[in-house]
């Protein structure tokens, strides 16, 4: 069976769905990624896979380059001749969906996360409703992240119910994230692994920190994560520059591989303003760390509050500022609960085997239904 998948970045495909596109190679598909090229794509060939470039902006919406987009694909997708297109984030949702919906093959979709645009009543916020409105005619699945999001789409009439399930997020490879023997820094240690952008909640980690420091809290703050200064909500690098500058955080730069700098943090902080399920906190709770994450979508379904966690209130860098100082403040025994409790809980329902199941479950539907 011919296999399309398309995303926003080969970088994405490769952290992470590798796994699940080994399984599809080990079932004998013929596997085609899409999407833009870059230091990750041959990784994505070495294992097999067929790629195919694309251009493609996640950054914004700019109609101009959108229409391209839907022609690009269109055109890959004429040529190719696949038996099914799976699209994950954004744009492959929309435009990916139309192109495969024009020629007439099947396509599963994977909201893996909804950012800021139905929180706001814009023009921009109306175009994608009325998009996604549009595209989510077609697919012969949809996957959603998170129950809120599933509803979401529901309530607006955006899906249709008997062709929504939901997955928990991308899973996360059990055996890969393990916990390490706890051990408590000297100095408690936080840890935000982010994009460098305002929707995952820097600013308010920014302003909390520097509350904690004016109260003479002893702590180390780290980031890890990329500077998007292209991105419509990246922060300015002039602006990060000067925060590192007067030592507000350690910027720890990127990483191939987050697991040693979550093992050497006492707990890890996302204060996102709203997820799909986010990766880094499934991350961390399968490393057995404890958490703090906003009670938003997304990040309320992974911590759960005085479990595996603590959820602070959305963007308010004072009750950000409070659990960070609890949390600095609890015993030894409750953070090696907290890191069980998550570890658990990853166990239970969030391993990338749920993930990869349903997805060979509907690609065998589609190939009996062709």
């Amino acid at each position: 069976m011919k296999v399309a998948v398309v995303l926003n970045t080969s970088w994405n495909i490769y952290n992470f769905r590798l796994n699940f596109i080994k399984s599809l190679l080990a079932e004998g598909h013929e596997v085609h990624t899409i999407a833009p090229k870059d230091d990750y794509t041959h990784f994505l060939t070495d294992i097999g896979c067929i790629h195919h470039n694309v251009k493609m902006d996640s950054r914004g919406a700019n109609p101009i380059k959108d229409f391209a987009l839907l022609l690009e694909l269109w055109s890959i997708y004429r040529k190719l001749k696949p038996a099914v297109v799976l699209h994950f984030t954004i744009k492959p949702n929309v435009y990916g969906t139309l192109a495969a919906a024009m020629l007439g093959i099947p396509s599963v979709n994977n909201v893996c996360g909804l950012g800021t645009v139905f929180l706001k009543d814009n023009l921009v916020s109306k175009i994608a409703i009325a998009l996604y409105r549009l595209s989510f005619r077609f697919p012969s699945k949809i996957f959603f992240q998170n129950p809120d999001d599933l509803q979401l789409f529901i309530s607006r009439n955006l899906v249709r119910k008997d062709v929504a399930d939901i997955v928990p997020g991308s899973g996360i490879n059990l055996e890969h994230f393990k916990p390490a023997g706890f051990q408590r820094n000297e100095t408690f240690t936080f840890l935000m692994i982010s994009r460098l952008i305002t929707d995952k909640g820097v600013l308010e980690y920014v302003d909390a920190i520097k509350r904690l420091k004016e109260e003479g809290l002893k702590a180390k703050f780290q980031v890890l994560g990329a500077m998007d200064p292209e991105h419509h909500r990246g922060i300015k690098v002039g602006v990060i520059q000067q925060w590192i500058e007067e030592g507000t955080f350690e910027y720890l730069g990127t990483a191939q591989d987050v697991r040693g700098f979550i093992q050497a943090a006492d707990c890890v902080v996302l204060p996102s303003y709203r997820e799909g399920t986010p990766r880094t906190l499934l991350e961390a709770a399968c490393s057995a760390k404890p958490i703090i994450a906003t009670d938003v979508p997304g990040c309320n379904h992974v911590v759960e509050n005085n479990f595996n966690g603590l959820l602070c209130k959305l963007k308010d860098e004072k009750d950000l500022a409070d659990k960070m100082r609890e949390m600095q403040g609890l015993s030894d025994t409750i953070l090696q609960e907290f890191g069980a409790n998550g570890r658990i809980k990853m166990e239970r329902h969030f391993d990338e085997k749920v993930v990869i199941n349903k997805y060979l479950a509907v690609l065998k539907n589609i190939n009996i239904a062709s």
